[in-house]
């Protein structure tokens, strides 16, 4: 049974992420190298969390039940903040990295859109988010125990799986809506985006009333996938292209010679 829920959960977390790395991305050296670098920056403002996460225990104290509660509000909150300051840092990363590969390249265009950048970081931030997310949670479902004999909830582990996908793909639509905010310098996109993860963040309080917070946070994954759709260039048109299997006829029509 524990073998089960390991791979179960393992599968539906990073399942679909894993899918949308070997189709877009493991054929391209460019994009997994971009891939990994949006993970480590991801894992730099882990990083400093942490570091502020363990000064402020270390200097706080560790009975006062209140100030413990205040504190981990604040983790969330500087952690949030922090993971937006390097998605900009590294969004000006990549603007500057694209530039030396046209010069190298020769090339009047760049040899990855903006778009495309913005897709596999933000794959690259949630995978990595979802990795240590997960991991422990993961080991954790190997036994020895049993999940909800002394009246805890027997979804933990399940609930636990489902919010580290969620987190997934908010991170690749934040990512692409937040590099197309930076482009056409929309600072309320950008603004929407923090405080949709915010939003997001706040709600993991309600544990272990999962229902109450996974039902909110997948409507959140809902409504930014929909903006990100629009912000990446998609359209109703197209939408219904593909779901007829007629966006390769659709191109063809569209096509001109250059």
């Amino acid at each position: 049974m524990t073998l089960s829920v390991f791979f179960g959960c393992t599968f539906i977390a990073f399942g679909p992420a894993l899918s949308l790395y070997v189709l877009t991305i493991a054929t391209d050296p460019l994009r997994i190298i971009f891939l990994i670098a949006g993970a480590f920056f991801w894992l730099v403002s882990l990083l400093f969390s942490s570091l502020v996460w363990f000064i402020a225990m270390q200097v706080s104290n560790n009975k006062d039940a209140s100030l413990q509660r205040d504190l981990l509000i604040f983790g969330v909150v500087f952690s949030v903040l922090l993971q937006e300051i390097f998605r900009f840092a590294y969004y000006r990363l990549l603007k500057k990295a694209n530039k030396g590969l046209m010069t190298i390249s020769q090339e009047e265009t760049m040899p990855i859109s903006i778009i495309q950048l913005a897709y596999v970081s933000g794959l690259g931030f949630g995978l990595m988010s979802g990795i240590f997310s997960l991991v422990n949670i993961l080991v954790d479902s190997m036994g020895p125990g049993t999940v909800g004999i002394h009246g805890d909830s027997p979804l933990y582990f399940i609930s636990s799986a489902f919010m580290t996908l969620a987190i997934i793909l908010l991170h690749v639509f934040w990512g692409i809506v937040f590099f197309d905010a930076c482009e056409r310098k929309n600072w309320w996109a950008i603004l929407l985006v923090i405080v949709s993860h915010l939003l997001v963040s706040g709600l993991t309080f309600l544990n272990p009333r999962y229902e109450s917070s996974l039902l909110p946070i997948y409507v959140v994954v809902f409504l930014v996938g929909v903006w990100a759709f629009f912000a990446a260039g998609g359209s109703f048109r197209n939408l219904k292209m593909c779901l007829l299997c007629r966006d390769k006829e659709f191109l063809l029509a569209n096509h001109r010679p250059r």
